[in-house]
């Protein structure tokens, strides 16, 4: 029996496969390793499984074929290239982080190999061998080579010190807690989760560094920082911090943090120097600068690229890298102002710096010009950049799509963002590619993904939320890879492989999305939230604040004209994008309200109007949230009770706040336009 946690372990739970233990039992009953005890990781986790899963007690042997015969063999590729013939190829087919799973023969055996070129790389595949076999697949011929395809495979931890989690929607931080640093068991779990799906980067603090976080970089934090950075780092993931740009006032006691200054970049200097000290893999710093109040180089009247290359050169010696968000905007808009418009404020601001920054600088870009919203085209710093590393910024965790209590699985929509063409070099030229430095001459790119973890008894909060935190290890891993495999292939993991439990939750996951986006605010609209903490409608929440979200509806008409004759966000695209998205009859649908202010009389290509086609989606909206609870309490006695009860209240409460999104919005509407219903639905007066 394996250890019994207080805690799910998600996707990696070792449950009893005794099914699949004469299947494997003959190759598995003996494992051979080379090279030293760096390896015993690894090793424990495949005997951990083979024992606890299969009921096979593996005999290990180090360095020594002797009375081993039908064997796995473990060991680096220059180990292992030493004892055996033909692998030479891959000495050139495998990366720093790749992995090979390969049956051969041995002379009169059989032997299953799992080789890299390095420790990393012998991580992620035992954590993918361990999948294969939990999912049963067939080994006897197996050739399996995987690299990932993006460098830079990142998590976000918002977690304060206090143990609170900004957009945290699964309890309190796993990290922190009464402003200390928390190692335990479930620190080494975490590891492994993230691991199990090719992660190699966390931030473990929020991006709004508040004064006792700056603490961090201080030695009674570094301290404890290193134990937490060498669990991490055994499973290849390298620790990150987020910064406070004027750091050097809060800790330095120097009266300014102007990047140009010699002080400041001396104390950075000489702080990056103490890290390193303590953690010799420090991934690097993760800033927010000039945006929402907190401080950058605007402050002093420099650029981003001063901020970034004056931390990039305190890193640089040490391999570390610097990443910069592009989150900036000018905050204080006045409602009345038409012109300014937020959507265009991260090309405005970093498109003029393109080629300006150090090569161990990436800026980090939200997958939209906005914040997350359930629908926004991509970002046109994705094409604009040709000469700047970057990282595509998602948010796993569920601020504006349901927070943990609605299912809403992210995975098809970032699938769409990252099959977006920019057409920045024609045709080709899509998200997925410009990440991989396939189009440009960039390749330290990669994708961080704002967690939705906290310490609740599933991580997630809701427990089919898990589904997109593996999602994203695994689009960042491979974006090429099919989302519909990739769900399929979770839920086994997870739930087993009964046919009706992987048909339902498959149906589940793939129309969550649309249909939240059909209840809340579809074809590209957003923000019709609460102020602050952005759950439930408020169709004028935001309408006049100093964010400049706004949706600027009247009597007649809904939508911000964006287009070049509106503000001119549209000329941020490169053709053919640029007029697609100029012309209201040529722009998506889904984004329609995003680029152009509609009349409600306007027809859609359906032949519907604009208001009526809202009325419907948000009816069509609820009546998918029915179908997909029912499609759950179909499985009931099929899912083990207590994730069943989870999950189905859950379900509940998303039908009943369905229910409100679709009356507030068309009561809002109604009450604008004074025209009902063509299908004399109850709408409230």
């Amino acid at each position: 029996m394996a250890e019994i946690k207080p805690y799910s372990m998600c996707w990696l739970e070792y449950t009893d496969l005794n099914k699949y233990r004469d299947k494997y039992r003959r190759i598995f009953g003996n494992i051979v390793v080379l090279g030293d005890n760096s390896l015993n990781l690894p090793l424990k986790e495949l005997r951990d499984f083979l024992t606890y899963s299969l009921g096979i007690k593996p005999k290990i042997f180090r360095n020594t074929f002797a009375n081993t015969s039908n064997f796995v063999l473990i060991g680096k590729l220059s180990d292992v290239r030493k004892v055996l013939k033909g692998l030479d190829e891959f000495e050139f087919s495998l990366g720093e982080e790749g992995f090979l799973i390969k049956k051969v023969e041995f002379g009169e055996n059989s032997i299953l190999i799992l080789t890299a070129k390095e420790y990393v790389g012998l991580i992620y595949g035992v954590f993918k061998l361990i999948e294969k076999l939990k999912l049963g697949e067939d080994i006897d011929k197996i050739n399996f080579l995987s690299n990932p395809s993006l460098k830079f495979r990142i998590l976000n931890h918002w977690d304060n010190l206090d143990g609170s989690v900004e957009r945290g929607y699964a309890g309190n931080s796993i990290f922190f807690k009464d402003n200390k640093i928390i190692i335990n068991d479930r620190t080494k779990d975490y590891a492994r989760l993230l691991s199990s799906i090719g992660i190699n980067g966390i931030v473990i603090n929020n991006v709004n560094v508040k004064k006792k976080e700056v603490e961090l970089l201080t030695i009674p934090y570094l301290k404890k920082l290193k134990e937490l950075a060498k669990i991490f780092s055994a499973y290849g993931i390298k620790i990150y911090l987020s910064i406070n740009f004027a750091s050097p006032i809060y800790l330095g006691g120097l009266n300014t943090a102007d990047p140009l200054d010699k002080r400041v970049s001396l104390w950075w200097k000489t702080k990056v120097d103490e890290i390193y000290e303590y953690i010799p893999d420090f991934g690097g710093f993760l800033v927010k600068a000039d945006s929402e109040f907190n401080p950058g180089p605007h402050m002093y009247g420099r650029t981003h690229a001063d901020g970034a290359n004056m931390l990039g050169e305190a890193l640089e010696p040490y391999g570390g890298f610097v990443i910069w968000r592009a989150f900036v905007y000018n905050c204080l808009q006045d409602w009345r102002d038409v012109k300014t418009d937020r959507a265009k404020a991260a090309y405005d601001n970093f498109k003029p710096l393109d080629g300006k920054f150090m090569d161990n600088v990436i800026v980090q870009i939200k997958y939209g010009p906005m914040d997350f919203q359930v629908r926004e085209p991509v970002n046109p710093l994705f094409g604009g950049l040709e000469q700047t590393n970057q990282i595509l910024e998602l948010q796993i965790t569920q601020e504006y799509t349901g927070q943990q209590i609605h299912l809403c699985y992210l995975g098809v929509l970032w699938k769409e963002i990252l099959e977006f063409d920019t057409y920045a070099k024609g045709k080709g030229s899509e998200v997925k590619e410009i990440l991989k430095g396939s189009v440009f001459k960039i390749k330290n790119n990669g994708m961080a993904g704002v967690s939705n973890v906290g310490d609740n008894i599933n991580w997630t909060g809701h427990d089919l939320a898990q589904a997109n935190l593996y999602t994203f290890g695994e689009l960042a891993w491979n974006p090429d890879e099919k989302i519909e495999k990739i769900v399929e292939r979770w839920i086994k993991l997870t739930f087993g492989d009964d046919e009706k439990v992987v048909e339902n939750i498959s149906y589940m996951l793939l129309n969550s999305h649309k249909a939240y986006e059909k209840y809340t605010t579809p074809l590209g609209l957003g923000w019709m939230v609460n102020p602050g903490h952005h759950y439930g409608p408020n169709p004028e929440g935001y309408e006049y604040s100093k964010w400049g979200t706004y949706h600027r509806a009247n009597y007649e008409a809904i939508g911000v004209d964006r287009s070049s004759r509106g503000t001119g966000y549209t000329l941020q695209y490169h053709s053919p994008w640029r007029e697609i998205y100029d012309s209201i009859d040529t722009c998506p649908e889904e984004l329609l309200l995003f680029f152009h202010r509609v009349p409600y009389n306007y027809r859609l290509k359906s032949g519907k109007t604009l208001l009526q086609t809202y009325y419907d989606l948000h009816f069509e909206g609820v009546e998918e949230a029915e179908e997909i609870r029912r499609r759950w309490i179909e499985l009931k006695g099929k899912i083990d009770d207590k994730t069943y009860e989870r999950v189905l209240q859950r379900l509940n409460m998303q039908v009943e706040h369905a229910k409100e999104w679709r009356d507030v919005i068309n009561t809002y509407f109604f009450r604008r336009t004074g025209i009902p219903d063509e299908k004399g639905r109850k709408i409230y007066p």
